[in-house]
């Protein structure tokens, strides 16, 4: 297109060719007085998308939990939520999706994921020190799988370690709902010193606007409308949505803008993500009740000829804007110069509150900040929603309905070499988790990562979780489990729990069905913030996650939580320790499969309820595992969940190399005692030196507690039966993934 093609009166054909509806294109209109140019329209068509606007979901998004005593901003209000950790200190984390772009170039999607996440939280003046991943994934049988897989974690891998931040934790699913749509979510977690705070804000009259990082090319145009519609089969031809990621670069950037900070010089600042230029000049303008003039002929770029909306949608990464105190502009470019980094001074800030886009002296687009950000003229939907079809269903299974496997040992051996069980090892071997020596967490294994904050006797426990089936069988529910379980693996590593990010995965929100999850699942993780005292400090929706031919995802919450240890040398790990010591369970076992890997997988049974679970029952066993930890009562501590009671221990004896001796109960089915994942449920160890004063607390506290067995030897045993050593257990589970990838 021509630049004078860009200035031309748009049409409300090319509206809904850039995913806008008739409805918005008159609203637009209504909006400026006037029908918009192609320049104006493609504006609007990335801001007014799903993926910046929220405008299928901000209705129940602000029903969440938002505040929190420890909160120093509230969600919404920065690129990322921040925790105060006292000390002067503040955490910034947040969770975002990179789903669509993985699909389609699962190496570049995934890095660039990875890089966008970070720069979220060092925009804000905070030095990212861990980094998590949330991965779903088809079939592990099929091709396309496997190639998604190995793209994915090369690319979380190659960028991340040459970023220099470790990944210290994360999940991986795979089910064939997701063949076509993975799901990527990655994670960021950073440092910042409470009086260096960067805010996302443009302000101050005559201010001048910088550009920093790396120069703009054509990767990345439209990519947040892009993901904001559902995959098809001509998606392919949607590749230039996907951006190219350069961690050598955005290391530069990050030590040059933490640099940048110190000099007093910076007014505010932003990372330029989805809709690049256009979302951060608007975002930030309106944030400060401001306007600015922008100049794209100055934006430097990787191309010739590049055309002004071009310049102002590409999403090319490592790139920030600035504004920068009038008069100190030298200071800004010292920088950035030392760094070999890009500094241009595009424009200035002034107190219009309109946006002038100006290419070589000609107005290319006008208009209103505020109009394109969420919460201000971007339209909000109030969808229509109802009870899934299947939902009902779900209500009918019946445990009695199947028939018990004469040999739970072969049932075990199968179970945990399932590829939603086995050991992530192929892929977790593949990041570095150790660079930056802030993770504890790698040779003293703990449910949640442990994370030192430098300078500090503090640590910072860290996980990513959802089970995603959970969610699909009740969203009421299930996401009241997917809050519950990440507070289970921070209280189990001996931390607080203390905020949530979230990334809300779904299907197509016209979708009454779909939107029917989404509102139920935002309903139970509201319930089950507001008990955990966690507020929802941020974090992204990314709907239409469904293709043409294969349907929706599961409806995927998945949970970020940020915890506090206020001392680091109180973590806890997983590992048996000592011969002898003995095994109890806080919680209730009950007869249960429903939803389980078991099910599932063995009986071929995919419609069931939720496991059981009972949020004040959960409440109850978290605050008992708290104060055992604090009161040294316990060796280990590990949350029982996918694979029931027996992968539980598993994991325990395979990190620790010793066996266990443990006793079922015979009023319970013994598979469902083995492999059931009824909910609220931790596995302790307990020295026998301490068992009486354990005993004694576990009496006066609410929680139930049973005492299943012993730490002893090398052997696996259940109710007297060798059941083989732990080390031969072990070759199972850690090869199993590797063995499906390579068959």
């Amino acid at each position: 297109m021509s630049a004078d093609a860009s200035l031309t009166t748009a049409t409300v054909e090319q509206a809904k060719t850039l995913g806008l509806s008739a409805e918005e294109f008159q609203k637009i209109e209504g909006v400026l007085g006037r029908t918009p140019n192609f320049t104006e329209l493609s504006i609007y068509s990335v801001m007014w998308s799903e993926h910046c606007s929220y405008k299928n979901s901000i209705k129940w998004l602000k029903t969440l939990p938002r505040k929190g005593k420890h909160l120093l901003v509230e969600a919404g209000e920065e690129n990322a939520g921040l925790v105060d950790l006292g000390e002067g200190l503040a955490c910034a984390f947040k969770i975002e999706s990179h789903n669509h772009p993985s699909a389609l170039e699962p190496y570049q999607g995934a890095a660039t994921g990875v890089g966008g996440i970070h720069r979220d939280i060092f925009t804000m003046g905070a030095r990212p020190i861990a980094a998590l991943n949330s991965l779903r994934f088809g079939d592990l049988a099929n091709d396309r799988t496997k190639y998604l897989l190995k793209g994915v974690v090369k690319g979380i891998g190659d960028y991340g370690n040459a970023f220099g931040v470790p990944t210290v934790a994360g999940e991986v699913y795979f089910d064939s709902v997701y063949q076509t749509n993975p799901l990527v979510n990655a994670m960021s977690v950073g440092i910042v010193k409470t009086d260096e705070v960067v805010s996302a804000i443009a302000k101050g009259n005559g201010n001048p606007v910088f550009i920093v990082g790396s120069s703009t090319g054509k990767d990345g145009i439209h990519g947040a409308a892009f993901a904001s519609k559902d995959i098809t089969k001509d998606s392919v031809n949607d590749l230039p949505a996907v951006q190219v990621g350069d961690p050598f670069q955005e290391k530069l950037l990050l030590e040059a803008s933490l640099e940048v900070i110190k000099t007093g010089a910076v007014v505010g600042m932003q990372d330029m993500g989805a809709a690049g230029i256009t979302c951060s000049t608007s975002e930030m303008s309106a944030k400060g009740n401001s306007g600015m003039v922008i100049h794209l002929d100055k934006v430097p770029t990787r191309q010739a000829n590049m055309k002004a909306w071009e310049i102002l949608l590409s999403e090319s990464q490592e790139r920030m804007l600035i504004v920068v105190e009038k008069g100190k502009e030298a200071a800004v470019k010292a920088v950035f110069d030392k760094w070999d980094l890009n500094c241009t001074q595009i424009g200035e800030v002034n107190d219009s509150g309109v946006l002038e886009y100006y290419m070589n002296g000609t107005l290319m687009a006008k208009v209103p900040a505020e109009s394109l950000v969420l919460g201000g003229g971007a339209p909000v939907y109030d969808r229509e929603y109802r009870e899934a079809v299947y939902y009902a269903g779900n209500k009918h299974f019946d445990l009695h309905s199947t028939v018990m496997p004469e040999d739970l040992k072969e049932t075990a051996e199968a179970l945990i070499a399932l590829p939603n069980i086995a050991s992530k090892k192929w892929v977790y071997e593949q990041y570095d988790s150790m660079v930056g020596i802030a993770n504890m967490s790698t040779n003293n294994p703990s449910d949640a990562a442990i994370v030192r904050i430098p300078d500090s006797n503090k640590a910072l426990a860290v996980t990513v979780d959802c089970n995603a089936r959970y969610v699909w069988a009740d969203p009421f529910v299930g996401a009241q489990i997917a809050v519950a379980e990440a507070a289970r693996n921070i209280v189990c590593s001996g931390g607080e729990p203390s905020g949530v990010t979230n990334c809300l995965n779904f299907g197509n929100p016209n979708n009454p069905e779909v939107y029917w999850q989404f509102v139920n699942a935002i309903k139970g993780m509201g319930k089950a913030c507001e008990a955990f005292g966690t507020p929802v400090t941020g974090g992204n929706v990314s709907f239409y996650n469904q293709s043409t031919d294969g349907g929706a995802v599961f409806p995927t919450p998945t949970i970020g939580m940020l915890g506090v240890l206020d001392n680091k040398y109180h973590s806890m790990s997983l590992d048996f320790k000592n011969d002898g010591d003995k095994i109890y369970l806080i919680g209730e076992m009950r007869e249960d499969i429903s939803s389980s890997e078991y099910l599932v997988n063995f009986f071929e049974i995919t419609q069931s309820s939720t496991p059981h679970f009972d949020l004040d029952e959960e409440l109850s066993v978290q605050n008992a595992v708290k104060a055992l930890i604090r009161m040294n009562l316990v060796a280990s501590a590990h949350d029982v969940s996918e694979g029931g009671l027996f992968t539980c221990l598993l994991e325990s004896a395979i990190t620790s190399g010793k066996g266990f001796n443990i006793e079922t109960d015979e009023s319970i089915r013994k598979d469902a005692y083995l492999f059931g994942e009824s909910q609220s449920r931790i596995v302790v160890t307990v020295p026998a030196n301490k068992e009486n004063n354990f005993i004694s607390f576990m009496l006066k506290s609410d929680a139930e507690f049973s005492l299943l067995g012993e730490v002893k030897g090398l052997q696996v045993t259940v109710d007297n039966e060798k059941w083989g050593l732990v080390d031969n257990w072990k070759k199972v589970y850690d090869n199993a993934l590797e063995q499906l990838l390579n068959q």
